[in-house]
Order: C-alpha cells, then structure tokens, then sequence
C-alpha cells in the first residue's frame, strides 16, 4: 500500500475508446487514479487491459475520449475545441513522465547493464555520462543489482534483468509507472524477486498501474483493484471488496480460474 503523500500523477481516462479494424478493444473507459495510488488491472486475456495502459503513455492512439497525467495530455494539444496529435519528438518529451515496464525486458544484448540502465537519459543528453552512471548505480543498487552493473544482459536471469528494466523506467524519475505483466516471462521461482522491486515503489508512495495475474500481489499491495472483461471495466474497489467479495458474475468466475490454493 502507498505510504508517503504525492501531489503528481494523477492519471484520467474519460470515454476513451479503441478499435482494431472492425474489433472495438476498449469501449468507453472512464477511470481516474490518483497522485501515489496503486491500481492493479486483472482480466482475462483480451480483455483490453494492455491496450489500455499502452494507450496511457500513447503508445496507442486512442479514438474516441481523453486521457491526461496532471490534466496534461501525452500525445495530443488542445488548438480550441479539437485535439491534434502532437510531432513524435514532443510527445517522446512528454512521455518522460510515464515510465513503463513491459513483459519482456528489451535490453540492448551489446550494452552492460548500467549502460541500459543509463540510456534513456544519455541518449538524449539530459544528463552528463558521470551523472547518469552515479543515478543509475543508486538506481541498481535499489533493485538489488549494485554488484552487477558491469556485466551483460546474456549474464543475468531473467528475473535479473527485469529488475534492470525497472531501474531503466526510473531513471527519467518518472510521475507515474506502468507494468505490463511484468512476471508472465519469468519462471516461476524468479516472480517474487520482481515483485518486491515493484512493491517497494508502492511504499513510496509512486503512483502505479500494474496489469497481472498475481492475484496474492494484488491482494497485498494494490489500493483498488480494477476487473476488466470484453474491453470495459466490470468492476472496481479494495482488493477486499474485488478478490475477496465480487459483485459481479465475471469477476467470480475469473477468481475461480486464476486463485491459488494458498490464497
């Protein structure tokens, strides 16, 4: 749960909406996170949940609808009462504040992992090399990879260099994090490690939106939970109240399928 009081990151999706070809993927979307909280999405495959967050940080146009962080817009400007999409280097400028994790790791295999760590900053010379090095050492130090800064992604696990990638997301600082089931590419035994990085950033109180399937990790460290199914949201409270007491007839039966026996 968040611990510390933020006053940025607040995230708004109003009446969003996102087709593929004839297939509508999000259908009207209205959701507002708040500066600090940590909102988990849960949902069957296809039911939009990564679309979603993708559309967050415009890595997907949107159709219909808005979405702001901090009543700003990612990828588009206001010129009255339309809204135009904005050049793709001032939307990468914009998109400084949203860091996101993906399923894979996408390291650059040629670069030691303080080199990717540092990239984002050095590859646009938004610090000098000695500035970003000592960052991004704290910063894998604070994942648990001080020790490791020097070697190659081909080195680590796979659990190793997820954590690498989180260090990456966090060196533009960013306002708000987004995890696109950051430990379905993971064996089983290397979940936990990445799932203590992320919920340690939750204790600090950084506003996340994280999409998976760990159920006990929703349960613990989400301060609501939010059920998607069929691109809309069915359903959304405490974990308490989603995991522990659905209301509605999809949510139950997705519990059913994805609850361990020692949850």
């Amino acid at each position: 749960m968040t611990s510390t009081t933020t006053t940025r990151g607040l995230v708004e999706l109003r009446g969003v909406h996102k087709s593929f070809g004839e297939t509508e993927v999000l259908h009207g979307i209205d959701l507002t996170v708040r500066p600090g909280e940590v909102v988990v999405l849960l949902g069957p495959s296809g039911s939009g949940k990564s679309t979603l967050l993708r559309a967050i940080n415009h890595l997907e146009t949107i159709d219909r609808g808005e979405i702001t962080i901090d009543g700003e817009f990612i990828g588009y400007a206001e010129r009255g009462d339309e809204l135009v999409e904005l050049p793709e280097l001032e939307i990468l400028t914009r998109r400084l504040r949203v860091g996101m994790v993906f399923q894979q790791f996408n390291l650059f295999p040629h670069l030691t992992v303080l080199d990717n760590v540092t990239l984002p900053v050095t590859s646009r010379k938004l610090r000098s090399k000695a500035d970003a090095a000592a960052r991004g050492r704290e910063l894998l130090e604070r994942v648990g990879l001080g020790a490791l800064a020097d070697r190659f992604p081909r080195q680590l696990s796979g659990g190793q260099q997820q954590r690498v990638a989180i260090a990456r997301a966090l060196m533009l600082d960013p306002d708000v994090m987004l995890f696109d089931e950051p430990t379905s590419a993971l064996d089983p035994e290397l979940v936990g490690e990445v799932l203590a990085v992320i919920r340690d950033l939750a204790e600090q109180g950084r506003t996340l939106i994280v999409v998976t399937h760990e159920i006990s990790f929703a349960r613990e460290v989400a301060d609501r939970v939010v059920f998607m199914a069929d691109g809309k949201l069915v359903e959304q409270g405490s974990p308490e109240q989603v995991l522990s007491n659905p209301a509605e007839a999809r949510t139950r039966d997705f519990l059913r399928r994805f609850l361990q026996p020692s949850d």
